[in-house]
Protein backbone atom coordinates (compact mmCIF):
# COMPACT_ATOMS: atom_id res chain seq x y z
CA UNK A 1 0.00 0.00 0.00
CA UNK A 2 0.80 3.17 -0.92
CA UNK A 3 1.96 5.70 2.45
CA UNK A 4 -1.25 7.42 4.05
CA UNK A 5 -0.66 11.10 3.89
CA UNK A 6 -3.26 13.05 6.44
CA UNK A 7 -2.88 16.32 7.79
CA UNK A 8 -6.07 16.14 10.39
CA UNK A 9 -7.06 19.45 11.24
CA UNK A 10 -8.05 19.49 15.32
CA UNK A 11 -9.21 22.11 16.94
CA UNK A 12 -11.92 23.44 19.16
CA UNK A 13 -13.53 25.40 16.55
CA UNK A 14 -13.76 22.03 13.97
CA UNK A 15 -14.67 19.97 16.35
CA UNK A 16 -17.43 21.94 18.18
CA UNK A 17 -16.46 20.96 22.10
CA UNK A 18 -13.79 20.61 24.71
CA UNK A 19 -10.85 18.41 23.93
CA UNK A 20 -11.32 16.00 26.37
CA UNK A 21 -8.57 13.09 27.44
CA UNK A 22 -10.96 10.33 26.83
CA UNK A 23 -10.58 7.70 29.88
CA UNK A 24 -12.08 4.23 30.75
CA UNK A 25 -14.37 5.71 33.55
CA UNK A 26 -15.43 8.68 30.61
CA UNK A 27 -16.30 5.36 28.33
CA UNK A 28 -17.97 3.50 30.62
CA UNK A 29 -20.33 6.25 32.04
CA UNK A 30 -21.14 8.02 28.64
CA UNK A 31 -22.97 4.71 27.13
CA UNK A 32 -24.18 1.66 27.63
CA UNK A 33 -23.82 -1.97 26.94
CA UNK A 34 -25.82 -3.27 23.95
CA UNK A 35 -25.86 -7.40 23.63
CA UNK A 36 -25.86 -9.04 19.65
CA UNK A 37 -26.82 -12.34 18.99
CA UNK A 38 -24.81 -14.17 16.49
CA UNK A 39 -25.99 -16.74 13.84
CA UNK A 40 -24.39 -19.51 11.93
CA UNK A 41 -25.36 -19.35 8.02
CA UNK A 42 -23.23 -22.51 7.30
CA UNK A 43 -20.47 -20.89 5.09
CA UNK A 44 -17.60 -21.37 6.86
CA UNK A 45 -15.45 -19.62 3.82
CA UNK A 46 -17.20 -16.58 4.80
CA UNK A 47 -15.22 -13.57 4.92
CA UNK A 48 -15.43 -9.35 5.58
CA UNK A 49 -18.72 -8.33 3.58
CA UNK A 50 -18.73 -4.45 2.93
CA UNK A 51 -22.66 -3.01 2.25
CA UNK A 52 -24.39 -6.57 0.95
CA UNK A 53 -27.45 -6.26 3.17
CA UNK A 54 -31.17 -4.64 2.91
CA UNK A 55 -34.61 -5.43 4.18
CA UNK A 56 -37.10 -6.23 2.12
CA UNK A 57 -40.80 -6.21 1.76
CA UNK A 58 -41.61 -9.28 3.07
CA UNK A 59 -39.63 -8.16 6.21
CA UNK A 60 -36.87 -10.09 5.33
CA UNK A 61 -33.51 -9.46 5.98
CA UNK A 62 -31.15 -10.46 2.89
CA UNK A 63 -27.96 -10.27 3.00
CA UNK A 64 -24.76 -11.36 0.77
CA UNK A 65 -21.40 -13.38 2.65
CA UNK A 66 -18.36 -13.03 0.56
CA UNK A 67 -15.27 -15.21 -0.24
CA UNK A 68 -11.49 -14.62 -0.69
CA UNK A 69 -11.23 -17.74 -2.90
CA UNK A 70 -10.71 -18.02 -6.17
CA UNK A 71 -12.83 -21.20 -6.51
CA UNK A 72 -15.79 -20.44 -3.76
CA UNK A 73 -18.20 -18.01 -4.73
CA UNK A 74 -20.45 -15.38 -2.54
CA UNK A 75 -23.49 -16.82 -1.31
CA UNK A 76 -26.70 -15.25 -0.56
CA UNK A 77 -29.05 -15.39 2.51
CA UNK A 78 -32.42 -14.25 3.90
CA UNK A 79 -32.93 -14.32 7.14
CA UNK A 80 -37.16 -14.33 8.97
CA UNK A 81 -37.05 -12.07 11.93
CA UNK A 82 -39.97 -13.92 12.73
CA UNK A 83 -39.26 -17.51 13.02
CA UNK A 84 -35.31 -16.41 12.98
CA UNK A 85 -34.30 -18.82 10.60
CA UNK A 86 -32.35 -18.48 7.43
CA UNK A 87 -32.38 -19.50 4.39
CA UNK A 88 -29.99 -19.83 1.33
CA UNK A 89 -30.66 -18.62 -1.57
CA UNK A 90 -27.93 -19.00 -4.13
CA UNK A 91 -24.22 -18.99 -5.37
CA UNK A 92 -23.49 -16.08 -7.21
CA UNK A 93 -21.02 -17.48 -9.64
CA UNK A 94 -23.97 -19.39 -10.24
CA UNK A 95 -26.62 -16.97 -10.71
CA UNK A 96 -24.41 -15.23 -13.14
CA UNK A 97 -24.35 -18.22 -14.97
CA UNK A 98 -20.59 -19.00 -14.79
CA UNK A 99 -20.58 -22.05 -12.54
CA UNK A 100 -18.12 -24.86 -13.83
CA UNK A 101 -16.53 -22.27 -16.42
CA UNK A 102 -13.63 -22.04 -14.41
CA UNK A 103 -13.19 -18.21 -14.25
CA UNK A 104 -12.30 -17.16 -10.80
CA UNK A 105 -15.61 -16.80 -9.32
CA UNK A 106 -17.68 -13.61 -8.27
CA UNK A 107 -16.82 -13.52 -4.62
CA UNK A 108 -18.75 -10.50 -3.15
CA UNK A 109 -21.34 -8.05 -3.67
CA UNK A 110 -20.30 -4.95 -2.13
CA UNK A 111 -23.69 -3.21 -2.28
CA UNK A 112 -26.96 -2.69 -0.96
CA UNK A 113 -29.95 -4.51 -1.96
CA UNK A 114 -32.94 -1.68 -4.06
CA UNK A 115 -36.19 -3.45 -4.42
CA UNK A 116 -38.42 -2.35 -7.53
CA UNK A 117 -41.30 -4.44 -8.68
CA UNK A 118 -41.14 -7.15 -6.54
CA UNK A 119 -37.33 -8.48 -7.07
CA UNK A 120 -33.93 -7.04 -5.23
CA UNK A 121 -31.45 -4.93 -7.54
CA UNK A 122 -27.43 -5.92 -6.87
CA UNK A 123 -24.02 -6.47 -8.57
CA UNK A 124 -21.33 -8.96 -7.90
CA UNK A 125 -17.93 -8.07 -7.08
CA UNK A 126 -14.59 -9.77 -7.70
CA UNK A 127 -12.69 -11.55 -3.94
CA UNK A 128 -10.07 -12.77 -5.09
CA UNK A 129 -6.85 -10.34 -5.21
CA UNK A 130 -2.95 -10.55 -6.24
CA UNK A 131 -0.81 -7.79 -4.02
CA UNK A 132 1.09 -6.40 -6.82
CA UNK A 133 3.66 -3.52 -5.44
CA UNK A 134 2.40 -3.69 -2.44
CA UNK A 135 -1.10 -2.98 -4.02
CA UNK A 136 -4.94 -5.22 -4.58
CA UNK A 137 -5.20 -6.24 -7.93
CA UNK A 138 -7.25 -8.24 -10.29
CA UNK A 139 -6.30 -11.57 -8.75
CA UNK A 140 -3.81 -13.75 -11.19
CA UNK A 141 -5.70 -17.17 -12.55
CA UNK A 142 -4.22 -19.84 -10.76
CA UNK A 143 -3.01 -22.89 -13.18
CA UNK A 144 -5.92 -24.08 -15.22
CA UNK A 145 -8.26 -21.24 -14.58
CA UNK A 146 -9.09 -18.27 -16.60
CA UNK A 147 -9.18 -14.23 -15.74
CA UNK A 148 -12.16 -13.00 -13.61
CA UNK A 149 -15.04 -12.60 -16.46
CA UNK A 150 -16.49 -9.10 -14.89
CA UNK A 151 -19.12 -8.14 -12.37
CA UNK A 152 -22.64 -8.48 -13.12
CA UNK A 153 -26.19 -7.04 -12.45
CA UNK A 154 -28.38 -9.45 -11.13
CA UNK A 155 -31.98 -9.37 -9.58
CA UNK A 156 -33.71 -11.67 -7.45
CA UNK A 157 -37.29 -11.92 -7.56
CA UNK A 158 -38.64 -12.40 -3.75
CA UNK A 159 -41.75 -14.58 -5.23
CA UNK A 160 -40.47 -17.28 -6.81
CA UNK A 161 -36.76 -17.24 -6.13
CA UNK A 162 -35.39 -16.86 -9.11
CA UNK A 163 -31.81 -14.84 -9.77
CA UNK A 164 -31.91 -13.07 -13.73
CA UNK A 165 -28.91 -12.36 -14.89
CA UNK A 166 -28.70 -8.35 -16.53
CA UNK A 167 -25.17 -8.56 -17.69
CA UNK A 168 -21.62 -7.90 -17.47
CA UNK A 169 -20.60 -4.15 -16.80
CA UNK A 170 -17.94 -2.14 -18.79
CA UNK A 171 -14.71 -3.21 -19.44
CA UNK A 172 -15.12 -6.60 -17.49
CA UNK A 173 -14.49 -4.47 -14.42
CA UNK A 174 -15.87 -5.59 -10.86
CA UNK A 175 -18.45 -3.11 -9.11
CA UNK A 176 -17.80 -1.55 -5.74
CA UNK A 177 -21.07 0.26 -5.83
CA UNK A 178 -24.36 0.61 -7.61
CA UNK A 179 -27.96 2.11 -7.06
CA UNK A 180 -31.16 2.31 -8.75
CA UNK A 181 -33.94 4.72 -9.70
CA UNK A 182 -36.96 2.42 -9.01
CA UNK A 183 -39.03 4.86 -10.55
CA UNK A 184 -37.81 4.43 -13.78
CA UNK A 185 -35.95 1.41 -13.75
CA UNK A 186 -32.26 2.98 -13.69
CA UNK A 187 -29.11 1.15 -12.43
CA UNK A 188 -26.24 3.29 -11.39
CA UNK A 189 -22.97 2.14 -10.62
CA UNK A 190 -18.92 2.55 -10.18
CA UNK A 191 -16.40 0.18 -11.14
CA UNK A 192 -13.32 -1.26 -9.78
CA UNK A 193 -10.35 -0.83 -10.03
CA UNK A 194 -10.90 2.41 -12.61
CA UNK A 195 -14.23 3.77 -11.69
CA UNK A 196 -16.07 3.86 -14.48
CA UNK A 197 -19.62 5.18 -14.14
CA UNK A 198 -21.98 3.95 -15.98
CA UNK A 199 -26.24 3.53 -16.15
CA UNK A 200 -27.90 0.68 -17.14
CA UNK A 201 -31.62 0.80 -18.40
CA UNK A 202 -33.46 -2.28 -17.05
CA UNK A 203 -36.27 -2.15 -19.50
CA UNK A 204 -34.53 -1.28 -22.33
CA UNK A 205 -31.18 -3.33 -21.17
CA UNK A 206 -29.22 -0.40 -22.43
CA UNK A 207 -25.86 0.31 -20.79
CA UNK A 208 -23.77 3.65 -21.04
CA UNK A 209 -20.61 3.80 -20.31
CA UNK A 210 -19.35 7.28 -19.23
CA UNK A 211 -16.14 6.90 -18.55
CA UNK A 212 -13.71 7.23 -15.40
CA UNK A 213 -13.41 10.63 -13.15
CA UNK A 214 -10.83 8.93 -10.92
CA UNK A 215 -7.94 9.35 -12.83
CA UNK A 216 -6.76 5.38 -13.18
CA UNK A 217 -8.82 4.88 -10.21
CA UNK A 218 -7.33 2.32 -7.69
CA UNK A 219 -5.17 0.79 -10.10
CA UNK A 220 -2.82 3.93 -10.90
CA UNK A 221 0.52 4.67 -8.95
CA UNK A 222 1.66 8.13 -7.78
CA UNK A 223 -0.24 11.20 -9.56
CA UNK A 224 -2.64 9.28 -11.36
CA UNK A 225 -3.89 6.76 -7.97
CA UNK A 226 -7.59 8.23 -6.79
CA UNK A 227 -9.66 6.42 -4.53
CA UNK A 228 -13.24 5.50 -5.34
CA UNK A 229 -16.23 7.14 -4.41
CA UNK A 230 -18.54 3.89 -2.31
CA UNK A 231 -21.85 5.67 -2.57
CA UNK A 232 -24.04 6.88 -5.01
CA UNK A 233 -27.58 8.80 -3.94
CA UNK A 234 -30.18 8.95 -5.98
CA UNK A 235 -32.83 11.20 -6.34
CA UNK A 236 -36.03 9.57 -7.27
CA UNK A 237 -38.09 12.96 -7.69
CA UNK A 238 -36.11 13.71 -10.98
CA UNK A 239 -33.90 10.68 -11.94
CA UNK A 240 -30.43 12.69 -10.62
CA UNK A 241 -27.69 10.13 -9.37
CA UNK A 242 -24.87 11.67 -7.62
CA UNK A 243 -21.12 10.94 -6.24
CA UNK A 244 -18.02 12.35 -5.35
CA UNK A 245 -14.33 12.20 -5.88
CA UNK A 246 -11.03 11.92 -3.71
CA UNK A 247 -10.47 15.72 -4.96
CA UNK A 248 -13.98 16.23 -3.19
CA UNK A 249 -15.83 17.05 -6.63
CA UNK A 250 -19.42 16.60 -6.85
CA UNK A 251 -20.72 14.68 -9.82
CA UNK A 252 -24.22 14.79 -10.74
CA UNK A 253 -26.07 12.86 -13.64
CA UNK A 254 -28.91 14.50 -15.56
CA UNK A 255 -31.79 11.88 -16.53
CA UNK A 256 -33.27 14.48 -19.27
CA UNK A 257 -29.71 15.00 -20.99
CA UNK A 258 -28.56 11.22 -19.77
CA UNK A 259 -25.54 13.15 -19.20
CA UNK A 260 -23.05 13.85 -16.52
CA UNK A 261 -21.39 16.42 -15.40
CA UNK A 262 -19.49 17.97 -12.19
CA UNK A 263 -21.20 20.44 -9.81
CA UNK A 264 -19.76 24.05 -9.78
CA UNK A 265 -19.84 26.24 -6.39
CA UNK A 266 -20.30 23.36 -3.94
CA UNK A 267 -17.87 20.33 -3.33
CA UNK A 268 -16.63 18.05 -0.29
CA UNK A 269 -13.83 20.21 0.61
CA UNK A 270 -14.44 21.21 4.16
CA UNK A 271 -12.05 22.37 6.77
CA UNK A 272 -14.08 19.75 9.16
CA UNK A 273 -13.29 16.92 7.53
CA UNK A 274 -9.42 17.15 7.44
CA UNK A 275 -6.98 17.46 4.89
CA UNK A 276 -6.14 14.66 2.28
CA UNK A 277 -3.49 13.94 -0.25
CA UNK A 278 -6.21 12.87 -3.31
CA UNK A 279 -2.90 10.95 -4.63
CA UNK A 280 -2.57 8.61 -1.51
CA UNK A 281 -3.80 4.93 -0.59
CA UNK A 282 -5.39 4.27 2.89
CA UNK A 283 -8.36 7.13 2.92
CA UNK A 284 -11.62 7.85 1.30
CA UNK A 285 -9.72 11.58 0.62
CA UNK A 286 -12.79 14.11 0.44
CA UNK A 287 -15.31 11.38 -1.00
CA UNK A 288 -18.19 10.78 0.97
CA UNK A 289 -18.14 7.50 2.33
CA UNK A 290 -21.93 6.35 2.20
CA UNK A 291 -25.46 8.20 1.73
CA UNK A 292 -29.39 8.38 1.10
CA UNK A 293 -31.68 10.56 -0.53
CA UNK A 294 -33.95 11.93 2.07
CA UNK A 295 -37.00 12.80 0.05
CA UNK A 296 -38.94 15.21 2.51
CA UNK A 297 -35.85 17.10 2.78
CA UNK A 298 -35.23 16.89 -1.32
CA UNK A 299 -31.55 16.20 0.22
CA UNK A 300 -28.73 13.57 0.54
CA UNK A 301 -28.03 12.84 4.08
CA UNK A 302 -24.31 11.21 4.38
CA UNK A 303 -21.05 11.11 6.27
CA UNK A 304 -17.35 11.71 5.75
CA UNK A 305 -15.56 8.33 6.10
CA UNK A 306 -12.62 9.69 8.18
CA UNK A 307 -13.59 12.18 9.93
CA UNK A 308 -17.41 11.13 10.64
CA UNK A 309 -18.91 14.33 10.23
CA UNK A 310 -22.73 13.96 9.14
CA UNK A 311 -23.54 16.30 6.40
CA UNK A 312 -26.61 17.37 4.45
CA UNK A 313 -26.74 18.35 0.67
CA UNK A 314 -29.75 20.26 0.38
CA UNK A 315 -30.91 19.40 -3.62
CA UNK A 316 -33.41 21.75 -3.66
CA UNK A 317 -32.46 25.66 -4.58
CA UNK A 318 -29.03 24.28 -3.82
CA UNK A 319 -27.16 22.14 -4.14
CA UNK A 320 -25.53 23.74 -0.67
CA UNK A 321 -23.68 21.58 1.95
CA UNK A 322 -24.45 21.58 5.28
CA UNK A 323 -22.03 19.99 8.01
CA UNK A 324 -24.71 18.89 10.71
CA UNK A 325 -22.94 17.39 13.61
CA UNK A 326 -19.83 14.62 14.37
CA UNK A 327 -21.89 11.26 14.37
CA UNK A 328 -18.86 9.48 15.92
CA UNK A 329 -19.12 7.55 19.26
CA UNK A 330 -19.06 9.70 22.32
CA UNK A 331 -15.57 8.21 23.29
CA UNK A 332 -14.47 9.47 19.77
CA UNK A 333 -15.18 12.78 20.21
CA UNK A 334 -14.24 12.67 24.01
CA UNK A 335 -11.07 12.22 22.64
CA UNK A 336 -11.29 14.29 19.59
CA UNK A 337 -9.35 11.02 17.54
CA UNK A 338 -10.74 10.83 13.86
CA UNK A 339 -12.57 7.18 13.48
CA UNK A 340 -10.91 3.85 14.23
CA UNK A 341 -11.00 3.08 10.49
CA UNK A 342 -9.21 5.23 7.84
CA UNK A 343 -12.08 4.38 5.45
CA UNK A 344 -14.92 5.45 7.34
CA UNK A 345 -17.78 3.29 7.94
CA UNK A 346 -20.34 1.86 5.84
CA UNK A 347 -23.21 0.98 8.17
CA UNK A 348 -25.09 3.92 7.80
CA UNK A 349 -29.04 4.24 7.15
CA UNK A 350 -32.15 4.96 7.17
CA UNK A 351 -34.40 3.45 10.24
CA UNK A 352 -38.10 2.01 8.58
CA UNK A 353 -39.57 5.18 10.79
CA UNK A 354 -38.50 7.27 8.02
CA UNK A 355 -36.44 9.98 10.25
CA UNK A 356 -33.71 8.32 12.24
CA UNK A 357 -30.64 7.45 11.19
CA UNK A 358 -28.78 4.66 12.50
CA UNK A 359 -25.03 4.21 11.96
CA UNK A 360 -22.64 1.96 13.62
CA UNK A 361 -18.70 3.17 13.94
CA UNK A 362 -15.62 2.97 16.23
CA UNK A 363 -14.40 4.46 19.22
CA UNK A 364 -11.14 3.79 21.42
CA UNK A 365 -10.55 1.25 23.42
CA UNK A 366 -8.34 1.80 26.84
CA UNK A 367 -6.53 -0.88 29.33
CA UNK A 368 -4.88 -0.17 32.21
CA UNK A 369 -5.82 3.54 31.96
CA UNK A 370 -3.94 3.62 28.10
CA UNK A 371 -5.89 4.02 24.99
CA UNK A 372 -5.30 0.78 23.31
CA UNK A 373 -4.47 1.33 19.21
CA UNK A 374 -7.53 -0.10 16.80
CA UNK A 375 -7.03 -2.60 14.01
CA UNK A 376 -6.38 0.14 11.45
CA UNK A 377 -2.95 1.66 13.30
CA UNK A 378 -0.86 -0.92 15.23
CA UNK A 379 0.13 -4.57 15.57
CA UNK A 380 -0.88 -4.51 18.75
CA UNK A 381 -4.60 -3.75 18.33
CA UNK A 382 -4.44 -5.97 15.16
CA UNK A 383 -3.04 -8.84 17.52
CA UNK A 384 -5.99 -8.34 20.17
CA UNK A 385 -8.85 -8.22 17.63
CA UNK A 386 -9.95 -4.82 18.79
CA UNK A 387 -12.50 -2.46 17.50
CA UNK A 388 -14.93 -0.71 19.78
CA UNK A 389 -18.70 -1.10 17.42
CA UNK A 390 -21.19 1.87 18.38
CA UNK A 391 -24.56 1.65 17.15
CA UNK A 392 -25.38 5.62 16.89
CA UNK A 393 -28.62 7.46 15.85
CA UNK A 394 -29.74 10.71 14.82
CA UNK A 395 -33.50 12.23 14.41
CA UNK A 396 -33.49 14.08 11.39
CA UNK A 397 -36.88 16.56 12.11
CA UNK A 398 -35.21 17.53 15.96
CA UNK A 399 -31.43 16.92 15.22
CA UNK A 400 -30.98 14.87 18.03
CA UNK A 401 -27.78 12.59 17.85
CA UNK A 402 -27.55 9.21 20.76
CA UNK A 403 -25.28 7.09 21.16
CA UNK A 404 -26.79 3.71 22.34
CA UNK A 405 -23.63 2.10 23.67
CA UNK A 406 -20.92 -0.16 22.65
CA UNK A 407 -21.75 -3.69 21.02
CA UNK A 408 -21.10 -6.92 22.51
CA UNK A 409 -21.89 -10.36 21.48
CA UNK A 410 -23.36 -12.95 24.38
CA UNK A 411 -19.85 -14.23 24.79
CA UNK A 412 -18.57 -11.12 25.41
CA UNK A 413 -16.03 -10.63 22.30
CA UNK A 414 -17.04 -7.65 20.11
CA UNK A 415 -17.66 -7.12 16.72
CA UNK A 416 -15.04 -6.94 14.25
CA UNK A 417 -14.90 -5.33 10.71
CA UNK A 418 -18.29 -3.96 10.21
CA UNK A 419 -19.30 -2.06 7.21
CA UNK A 420 -22.85 -3.40 6.47
CA UNK A 421 -26.36 -2.27 8.03
CA UNK A 422 -30.16 -2.92 7.52
CA UNK A 423 -32.88 -1.94 9.91
CA UNK A 424 -35.35 -4.38 10.30
CA UNK A 425 -39.04 -3.76 10.16
CA UNK A 426 -38.91 -5.64 14.13
CA UNK A 427 -36.76 -2.33 14.67
CA UNK A 428 -34.19 -4.78 15.22
CA UNK A 429 -30.38 -3.88 13.99
CA UNK A 430 -28.72 -6.45 11.76
CA UNK A 431 -24.85 -6.57 10.42
CA UNK A 432 -22.33 -8.66 9.42
CA UNK A 433 -19.46 -9.17 10.93
CA UNK A 434 -16.27 -11.17 12.20
CA UNK A 435 -16.94 -14.25 14.77
CA UNK A 436 -15.12 -16.76 16.45
CA UNK A 437 -16.15 -20.18 17.06
CA UNK A 438 -14.69 -23.12 17.56
CA UNK A 439 -11.34 -21.91 17.15
CA UNK A 440 -12.52 -21.07 13.71
CA UNK A 441 -13.18 -17.38 12.42
CA UNK A 442 -15.67 -16.41 9.67
CA UNK A 443 -18.25 -13.51 8.82
CA UNK A 444 -22.03 -13.79 9.64
CA UNK A 445 -25.14 -12.07 10.62
CA UNK A 446 -25.32 -10.69 13.96
CA UNK A 447 -29.09 -8.63 15.11
CA UNK A 448 -29.15 -6.20 18.09
CA UNK A 449 -32.79 -6.63 19.06
CA UNK A 450 -34.60 -3.04 20.24
CA UNK A 451 -36.04 0.28 19.11
CA UNK A 452 -33.76 2.27 17.85
CA UNK A 453 -35.84 4.97 16.01
CA UNK A 454 -38.59 7.53 16.59
CA UNK A 455 -42.40 5.53 16.73
CA UNK A 456 -44.70 6.61 14.54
Amino acid sequence: MQSVKITAILSFLVLGFSMKSASPAAESTAVKKLTARTFNSGFPDAHDTYNGMGTGSDGRIYYVLCSERFDVGAQMFAFDPTTQKIQHLGDLTEACGEKGKNTIVQGKSHVNFVEADGKLYFSTHIGYYSIIDGMEKMGIPPAGWKPYPGGHLLAYEIKTGRFEDLGIVPQNEGVLTTNMDSRRGRIFGLTWPKGIFFRFDVAKKDMKNFGSVFAEGENGKGASYRTICRSIAVNLDDGSAWFTNSEGTLFRYDAQSDSLSPIVGEDMKKDYFGLYDPTSAGHMGYNWRQTFWYEPDNAIYGVHGNSGYLFRLNLRGGPRMEVLERLTSTPSKLSGMFDQFSYGYLGFGLGPDGRTIHYLTGAPIYENGRRVKGKDSTAMGEAKGLENLHLITWDIPTETYRDHGAIFYENGDRPLYVNSLAVGKDDSVYFLARIKENGKTRTDLVQVRGSFGQKP
